[in-house]
């Protein structure tokens, strides 16, 4: 391998490994074929989406020289454009909900971004980012962007976040699975990784069948009635509706439980050697339900979101 010219080019064409160990431990039929996105640089798969942003706006002539980024994050998109901006000579700030793990915000100020905490709504939990939560940090975040005259990343909105997965990650797992793909599943964030690989599967295949997982208390897209927006499982579930979801390539909904999220994230830390956050644990758990049900046999493709160490200070690995 050459020598990079910089950490940004080392996002990217991540590994895949068949998860055989957690499918006999549960005793279905079937594979699934983990994409280990926290071996990017910044330990998520979010700094593909935080390099493709940049790019198409430095491409588009959106954002200029000595121009401060700012945006909005649970912490893992946030790293990835810390990283990025610091390779490219941007100021970088963060806006984050104070119910996010202290982590994240560590290792961005480590990265040299500049880290606006905003206060939780009075009635939240630490830990749990409710859609309310993230409505503050977006007012706080508009009011940096006006102030600065700053470039908006706005990973809800912009569609290159959909083209980082479309045009890399959704490619890159038709080739390391020779094609052999049945069914994708994601846990909703943004929701760009579910689109961009949606739609780059299904170019190559319309029969491959693309799943959506959801909190099961705050399942908006299932139409399930909403009784919890407090759940544990960070960085997605918020109940809002995601402007870069295509509903029209959804095939199929999964409901995960908090429990379901943590015990499927330390079975693959157990069984595969794989330390991941919550909603990896609610990915690979949509997809054994989907192999104990209508997938029974099928070939399932996940992603591996983000590293567990940026949920030590949470109890998902706690008195294990």
């Amino acid at each position: 391998m050459k020598i990079m010219k910089d950490v940004t080019e080392a996002i990217g064409n991540t590994p895949m490994v068949n998860l055989s160990r957690i499918t006999k431990a549960f005793g279905v039929e079937g594979n699934i074929f983990a994409k280990l996105e926290y071996l990017n640089p910044g330990f998520s798969k979010k700094d593909r989406v935080a390099l493709q942003m940049i790019t198409e706006a430095e491409n588009a002539g959106l954002l200029s020289p000595g121009q401060t980024v700012v945006e909005l994050t649970s912490g893992n998109t946030g790293t990835g454009l810390a990283i990025v901006c610091a390779c490219k000579g941007y100021k970088f700030i963060a806006c984050m909900s104070k119910g996010n793990s202290v982590e994240r915000a560590r290792m961005m100020k480590a990265l040299g971004a500049e880290v606006v905490l905003v206060d939780q709504m009075p009635d939240s939990v630490p830990g749990q980012v409710s859609g309310e939560d993230l409505a503050l940090v977006e007012e706080r975040t508009k009011q940096l962007v006006k102030e600065l005259n700053a470039f908006r990343a706005d990973q809800f909105h912009l569609e290159s976040c959909n083209h980082a997965h479309e045009y890399n990650t959704g490619e890159e797992i038709w080739e390391q699975t020779d094609g052999n793909v049945d069914v994708f599943v994601d846990f909703l964030g943004s929701g760009s990784t579910f689109s961009g690989c949606s739609k780059a599967l299904k170019k190559h295949n319309p029969a491959i069948r693309c799943y959506i997982a959801e909190p099961a208390t705050a399942a908006i897209y299932a139409g399930k009635e909403i009784t919890d927006l407090g759940h544990k499982i960070q960085g997605g579930g918020y109940c809002m509706d995601l402007p870069l979801v295509d509903k029209n390539i959804i095939d199929g909904y999964v409901q995960i439980t908090d429990d379901e999220a943590r015990g499927t994230a330390r079975r693959l830390a157990e069984c595969e050697g794989i330390f991941t956050g919550f909603s990896s644990g609610a990915n690979v758990c949509a997809a054994l339900k989907l192999l104990a049900t209508s997938e029974k046999g099928k070939n399932i493709v996940v992603t591996i979101n983000d590293s567990g160490l940026k949920y030590l200070s949470t109890d998902l690995f706690e008195d294990m």
